[in-house]
């Protein structure tokens, strides 16, 4: 059936939507930037639900899902800090704790093999916190969802907090794991 490759193609739409996204952005149209952003997280809500629906969910479409959401938040916090909206921290605190996850997987793998992860309430809370993040700070920057200075640097306060507590929770379960196979 043609269709079930319909989730990996939204997965690709959203890795596209990337360029329009941080030039929109960058050329002081966020109204569009935020339509654009609001947009491909549409198509993510859309492709999850159909690849679990349908049955059609495929280890590239799982690959392809996680590149297109990282490679947008990636551009999305990258282009608020070049903007001087986020500060250089925040992208840091975003970027390595992907990086530090990635790494702890990949060692994983090493010791004890195949990691299939789950995330937990305090990833999901992080994930949604750093959408949320994002939107107010495209947000920001547009006329018409004006958000505070106030609400924005307490949202990123709350942010860094849910992502170094999955982060520990990532290291907690990989040290646990490992202890349990010695």
């Amino acid at each position: 059936m043609p269709f079930r490759h319909v989730p990996n193609l939204l997965s690709t739409l959203r890795i596209l939507l990337v360029f329009p996204i941080i030039w929109a952005l960058l050329q002081g149209h966020p109204t569009w930037a935020l339509g654009l952003f609001i947009f491909a997280g549409l198509t993510d809500l859309l492709d999850g639900w159909l690849a679990r629906r349908q049955h059609w969910s495929t280890r590239t479409g799982g690959v392809l899902d996680a590149i297109a959401d990282k490679l947008l938040m990636l551009a999305v916090y990258g282009g608020l800090w070049w903007l001087d909206v986020f500060p250089a921290w925040l992208l840091g605190v975003v970027v390595g704790r992907d990086m530090l996850i990635i790494l702890g997987c990949l060692g994983y793998w090493l010791q004890l093999g195949k990691f299939n992860p789950e995330p937990s309430t305090i990833s999901k809370a992080n994930t949604f916190m750093q959408i949320v993040l994002a939107i107010l700070g495209i947000g920001y920057l547009s006329p018409i969802l004006p958000i505070s200075e106030s609400i924005l640097h307490s949202l990123i306060g709350i942010a860094v907090v849910t992502a170094v507590l999955s982060l520990f929770g990532y290291a907690k379960t990989w040290y646990q794991d490992v202890q349990a196979a010695k």
